[in-house]
């Protein structure tokens, strides 16, 4: 697959064609299982999420497409989908990256990115460089083994879409 930009008209799009069904979701959700939802959202970007957005493009580790990301969406928690999906708000990238430095993304350590989210399963995202993103084979991040799950971010949020749809349809959360 080809890199494919990513740019705020198909982040708007592509939030509308996911939040029907997570609504649906999360409006039967507690007549179905017995117990209230979580939160299913993708929260639009505030704020503080923009100020600290803008302290993520000055580092040369972070791709333009994650800096796009969070100048539309602040966060997105889907707490029912599966185990979870979430990508986290951009201050807890930051906060994330102080305390504990850039993940490793290859077995040389050449190449390191940042930790934006996680599954409900303990397994981390990480955009690495060109905004290739990889999930962690384990909770840790310290020396983390990790698989390309996408080829980009677009790519990515296109995963999380069919996932979504899948676990709708037949209650398989997808292999992300």
């Amino acid at each position: 697959m080809t890199h494919q930009s990513l740019s705020p008209a198909w982040l708007a799009s592509w939030v509308s064609r996911v939040s029907e069904p997570l609504t649906a979701m999360t409006d039967e959700f507690e007549r179905r299982h017995g117990f209230p939802p979580g939160t299913n959202e993708v929260r639009p970007t505030d704020h503080d999420d923009r100020a600290a957005a803008r302290t993520l493009a000055r580092m040369t580790l972070v791709p333009a497409d994650l800096v796009t990301f969070y100048d539309s969406i602040g966060e997105l928690t889907w707490e029912d989908v599966g185990n979870g999906y979430f990508i986290d708000p951009p201050g807890a990238v930051l906060l994330l990256l102080k305390d504990c430095g850039a993940v490793d993304v290859d077995t040389d350590h050449r190449a390191s990115g940042l930790a934006i989210g996680s599954n409900g399963g303990g397994l981390s995202y990480v955009v690495g460089p060109g905004g290739v993103v990889y999930r962690t084979r384990t909770a840790s991040l310290d020396t983390p083994e990790v698989d390309r799950v996408a080829d980009d971010l677009r790519h990515f949020l296109e995963l999380l879409e069919q996932s979504l749809t899948q676990f709708i349809a037949n209650g398989e959360p997808g292999h992300l």
